[in-house]
């Protein structure tokens, strides 16, 4: 008997109650396949969406935990009752700018250790255009060193003025591992790295008199519609764009550039 007629010979033998059952068995096998690669395609998709920014459900004083969400820019979006610039924020650039970009930003969150170059880049590239107005937004649950590290970007803003202010928010972004893995003990050699007076700086830091200043600007940022971080408003004139997430800088810049024509 020849190989065909074998199998042909083995098939009639197989009763139609064991055909069924080894039809149901593939189909099972088939099915548990493709739910596979469903489910694997509905992780990557969600791990994807959390690359850029820090977000949280934050309660009045700033404090923060929760998932990582999606960048987005949302130009039809409503910035809600964010507090007005004035001569008392810290503003990098031509206070006069046509277009001011408001950070609500952590210093320990490491989306804005990664936004802080792209807002260098965006104040160097347009010029006296736009400017940048540095508040602070400490996800404390998340980040319990960085109040205090805020407070001393204030200390060295009420002694060495606006210049030192950004000075030192450039330095301890640059050395932070962020993820809150900045070591206290760093803040002070940041104001002596700086130019600072170091006794002073350090009195200034165990007062805690910007504390407060510190939480109203949390408060600020959660009753302008932040819920995470970096949070930026793009205030033109009468406009307020917010801008959730570490963008691009080519995304800033397809925002910004249709402003100033």
């Amino acid at each position: 008997m020849d190989h065909e007629s074998t199998n042909n010979h083995f098939l009639i033998r197989i009763s139609p109650k064991i055909g069924f059952l080894l039809g149901l068995g593939g189909a099972v096998v088939i099915m548990f396949i493709i739910g596979f690669f469903v489910l694997l395609g509905i992780v990557l998709k969600q791990e994807n969406n959390g690359l850029s920014t820090r977000q949280s459900s934050t309660n009045v004083s700033g404090a923060a935990a929760g998932p990582i969400a999606p960048a987005q820019t949302a130009p039809t979006a409503r910035v809600g009752a964010m507090a007005p610039i004035t001569d008392q924020d810290w503003i990098r650039g031509n206070r006069n700018a046509k277009i001011s970009i408001v950070e609500y930003s952590d210093l320990e969150c490491p989306f804005c250790k990664r936004h802080h170059p792209t807002m260098q880049k965006l104040i160097a590239e347009y010029g006296d255009q736009v400017n940048w107005v540095y508040r602070h937004f400490p996800l404390t649950s998340l980040h319990p060193k960085a109040p205090k590290e805020a407070e001393a970007t204030e200390c060295a803003g009420e002694q060495g003025s606006n210049d030192a202010f950004w000075k030192y928010v450039d330095r301890l972004f640059e050395i932070t591992p962020a993820n809150n893995g900045l070591d206290p003990a760093e803040l002070p050699k940041i104001a002596e790295y700086i130019g600072l007076n170091k006794t002073k700086f350090d009195e200034c830091l165990n007062s805690g008199k910007y504390a407060a200043k510190v939480q109203a600007h949390a408060q600020d940022a959660v009753a302008a519609g932040g819920t995470g971080t970096p949070y930026n408003v793009i205030v033109a004139g009468d406009q307020k764009i917010p801008v959730n997430g570490a963008v691009p800088f080519e995304q800033f810049k397809a925002v910004i550039d249709p402003l100033l024509k």
